[in-house]
């Protein structure tokens, strides 16, 4: 294979993991503006908050051109927002947490 080649692959392969990251983002404010008002502790919506920054600040634990950590921390966000969710509403019902 020429270099052109692979530069193409590699753009393309850049340009998934971006649109994966970007999907994932807007996921994630939109369980944000869905989960404003469900009673989730303030705990899970520091993360959140710290996963947005994290996401578009410049600095990365692990610098590399693909944004792994980046989703990495993402998915640990909206994990925690989905359990503390899932909590509030079992506590708002009464059941067992």
């Amino acid at each position: 294979m020429d270099s052109a080649l692979w530069l193409i692959v590699v753009v393309v392969l850049l340009l998934v993991v971006a649109g994966f990251a970007a999907v994932l983002l807007v996921r994630v404010f939109k369980a944000r503006r869905l989960l404003a008002d469900a009673g989730i502790p303030l705990q899970s919506k520091a993360l959140f908050w710290a996963a947005v920054v994290y996401t578009v600040s410049p600095v990365d634990l692990i610098p590399d051109p693909v944004y792994l950590d980046d989703i990495g921390v993402l998915l640990v966000a909206l994990k925690a927002l989905h359990s503390a969710a899932a909590k509030a509403g079992a506590d708002r019902k009464g059941l067992p947490g």
